[in-house]
This record gives structure tokens, sequence and C-alpha cells, in this order.
């Protein structure tokens, strides 16, 4: 078999070239894509080459710290009412309260010294000049015939001064509310405290509770009070269940008052 002579190494890469250009592939390719309409890369500037202004500068103060908001301004509790009759008007007119806003507030109702003091979180919508009217009040004065308690005898009272749908607690905190809630119970001074509502306690002093119906204290300055606390009206009325672990939580609260024979008669 006649061989082939060797091709000078210049003609033996042409003749490859022209093969594969005779078979339709006459571009170079490679495995990774590249981004050929990029925008070239940008070359990082040198120290030496900023503006003199910012080399300078202070990192911390090339970048914007927002001012920290001020707080409410509260009066001093020197100021405050020193006694219940007081405090209804002063609940009603005092303008930091509520943001300047007065429209809409019911005042509280009861007397001082009474067997039992009710706090809720807030009026009822429907409410005018007397707090909780509207269907809470009619549950609140049933639970309260329930516990041989007369409605009239009982001071009532909202942490709240007017209905305030999906409240930011801890902004009624931040506004100072929850001082205002633990002198107003401070000046009732009544002989037990029911608190109606989780969003209440950590407003005088307690932790929330993880149970429907828990027994605390109430301490403020020389002030020692036994409370009592549970869900909010609107929740034991969606709740049977939760009315009846009031009701055996009440039972084991006051047992030494029946056991003594009731509570005492406050109404005289």
């Amino acid at each position: 078999m006649e061989s082939r002579p060797d091709l000078p190494p210049e003609e033996a890469v042409a003749a490859a070239l022209d093969w594969w250009r005779l078979a339709g592939v006459d571009c170079d390719f490679a495995d990774e894509p590249q981004e050929w309409l990029a925008e070239p890369a940008p070359v990082a500037e040198k120290a030496s080459e900023k503006q003199p202004e910012q080399r300078d500068r202070p990192v911390a103060a090339r970048k914007a710290v927002p001012e920290p908001k001020p707080g409410p301004v509260v009066p001093d509790k020197a100021g405050w009412p020193g006694d219940l009759d007081t405090f209804r008007a002063w609940w009603l007119a005092e303008s930091w309260l509520d943001g300047g806003r007065t429209g809409g507030r019911v005042p509280p109702r009861g007397k001082a010294h009474a067997e039992l003091m009710v706090v809720v979180p807030e009026p009822e919508a429907e409410d005018g000049e007397r707090l909780l009217s509207g269907a809470q009040g009619r549950l609140l004065d049933a639970i309260l015939a329930a516990m041989g308690i007369p409605a009239e005898a009982a001071c009532v009272a909202s942490a709240l001064p007017r209905h305030t749908p999906m409240a930011d607690w801890d902004a009624v905190a931040a506004q100072g509310l929850g001082e205002v809630l633990r002198h107003h119970i401070a000046l009732a001074a009544p002989r037990r405290l029911l608190v109606l509502g989780n969003n209440i306690l950590p407003l005088i002093g307690n932790d929330t509770a993880q149970r429907p119906a828990v027994s605390l204290n109430f301490n403020h300055e020389s002030t020692n009070i036994p409370l009592l606390a549970a869900r909010s009206l609107p929740a034991l009325m969606s709740r049977p269940a939760w009315k009846a672990e009031l009701w055996r939580a009440w039972l084991d609260w006051s047992a030494g008052d029946r056991r003594a024979g009731g509570p005492k008669d406050t109404t005289t």
C-alpha cells in the first residue's frame, strides 16, 4: 500500500481548518457562557483618589442617624387628682390622656372603698354617660349578681378613656396610662380587684395571664389589693367555658368571705 507523504505542519493546520469549514463549523466556541453586552466592571476608586472631604469625614458622620422621637409629656404627678370625684372630672378633661382628644370619653363609676373594683380595657361603643351600658354591662351585672355584689356597690373603671377598637397597648403603656390606672386604683382603694382583659395586666405591673383566670396581687406604693384576672367581657361572651373558669376561680378566691358569712355590705 502506497503511503502518503507527511504534510508540513502549516499545511496540515490549513487542511484541518478547511475540512471543518466545509463541514459548516467556522466559529470558535467556549464552555463558559459570556455576557457580551454587559457593561465593564467599575474600577474601584483608590483611597488616594477620593475627594479630600470624603477622606476626612468620619464614617459615622456619613450615615444619617434618625433622631429619637420625643416621649409623651406626662404632667407632674403632684398635680394629679387626690380623690375619686376630682379624678372623674380630670379623666374627662385632661388633654394628654388621649393625645388631646376629649370627645367620646366615659367616666368611671362607683365609690371609694367598694367591695369590688372591676377594670375593663375600654368603654363600649354605645356608652354615653354610663360606663358599660350595653351587652358587656349586662353580662357584668349578671356576674356581680352571682357573686352577691349589687351592681351599684361595685366600682367600675376602664383603662382607656373612650372606645378604641384595635388599641395599640404598647403605645398605651408608653403614653403613661398605666401610671394613671395604678393611681386610679389606689384612689378607689377597693377591698378586691377584678381585672377583665389580659391587656390591662402589664399596665398595672403584672405579666399577661396564660390561664383564663388567675389570682394575683396589685401592689402600688403602700397599696396592696388581692386581684383576680380573667378574660375580657367580649371574650367571656364568646366562650362560655371561660365564664365557668372565672366562676370557679372566684369561688376559690372568695372562700374566706363565704366562711365568714359573705362579703361586707358597702351600700350603707
